[in-house]
């Protein structure tokens, strides 16, 4: 039986009164006494408090960092300036997805936030592809926070003017009470907000420092996903995985111009070229009950056209919403859509992504 992993904040979760999960390995909270409606509608009223030190956070570095990285990614990664991060997927020679993954240009290399449940692969593959010229850090000594909403800048300004400065995928390293801290202005939710990186020993009480602030309520992996799903955020082992390209999970934009050194670049360059099988769409559905992952959706001959991807009940609309993953060419709005679940045919239409329209600081 494998033993759960606990974060630095384990202890505090209880004393918050959270229902602990396991989730990648981790026991993790997934909601508080207040419950997930409360906390996903406080993060995109006020502000939320993430405890996301289960992600893998790494260091590359080195002067060939960045243009090592970038041969095993479709981005460009040596056009980053210092401090600037980078949304990107590491691919495999088929083109499919190893993970997402955020990247941060530093003066020394780069920094890198994988996925929890991916992050042993990932690790592996990092050390398995990069030279002697790279020196690859695991940094299990950090934790990692993010502070979600409208009101999350109006709470940082109170810690850190270098931090609320920032514009949206940028960073700064700052003290907050006396901690350092590398902090970047990006987020899961939609919402503007920020990312910290703390050590492991000060993270207790940089927590309890920012949820005593007026407008912070914790936000367990219920909302998380929740508002990751209104934004139209992809989840890895749901919209990604390594059978789908960045193409077909509606990710081109982050494919850089030129390159094609980089896994399954034949694959992906191809389907940019001549478009792909499937692609993921964002769905409306047209009832009260949730769709779920693995529905099948159909057409109006009844005819299997592809399968939901993520789905749930979105508290910012009142209604159920979903993406999914449909043979292309996708119908288009007006198009009759079904959901079948069970005996029952659900009516759903396709809308465009994302659902509620993101609030970044650009």
């Amino acid at each position: 039986m494998t033993t759960l992993k606990q974060t630095p904040l384990y202890p505090l979760h209880l004393e918050l009164g959270a229902k602990m999960v396991p989730f990648a390995g981790y026991q993790m909270p997934v909601r508080y006494p207040n419950g997930t409606l409360h906390e996903h509608l406080h993060c995109r009223n006020h502000a939320g408090f993430f405890d996301i030190s289960h992600m893998g956070q790494c260091l590359i570095l080195g002067d060939s960092a960045a243009g090592e990285l970038e041969m095993l990614t479709p981005s460009d990664i040596t056009g980053l300036a210092f401090l600037q991060q980078r949304y990107t997927v590491l691919t495999n020679d088929n083109g499919g997805i190893i993970d997402d993954i955020i990247v941060t240009r530093l003066p020394s290399g780069l920094m890198a936030i994988v996925n929890a449940a991916c992050k042993d692969k990932d690790f592996k593959h990092f050390k398995t592809h990069l030279s002697d010229h790279c020196h690859f850090k695991e940094m299990a000594d950090q934790a990692l926070f993010a502070l979600q909403g409208p009101a999350a800048a109006t709470v940082m300004q109170k810690f850190s003017a270098a931090a609320t400065n920032l514009l949206f995928m940028h960073a700064c390293e700052d003290d907050i009470d006396g901690i350092h801290c590398t902090i970047s202005r990006s987020g899961y939710t939609g919402e503007d907000g920020f990312e910290i990186s703390v050590a492991n020993e000060q993270a207790d009480h940089l927590a309890r420092l920012l949820l005593a602030e007026e407008a912070v309520e914790p936000i367990g992996l219920g909302a998380r996903d929740s508002l990751r799903l209104e934004a139209g955020l992809c989840l890895y082992g749901h919209e990604l995985n390594e059978s789908i390209t960045p193409v077909e999970a509606g990710l081109r934009w982050l494919i850089k111009k030129g390159h094609d050194q980089f896994p399954g670049a034949g694959r992906i360059l191809a389907q940019l070229q001549q478009g792909t099988e499937k692609s993921r769409v964002g769905l409306l559905v047209e009832s009260k009950i949730p769709i779920r992952e693995g529905c099948i959706i159909t057409d109006e001959t009844n005819d299997a056209i592809g399968h939901v991807t993520s789905g749930g009940f979105s508290p910012s609309l009142g209604r159920p919403i979903a993406m999914a993953m449909l043979h292309n060419p996708a119908p288009g709005t007006n198009h009759a859509l079904y959901a079948r679940i069970r005996d029952h045919q659900l009516p759903v239409k396709v809308t465009e992504l994302p659902f509620i329209p993101h609030r970044y600081r650009r």
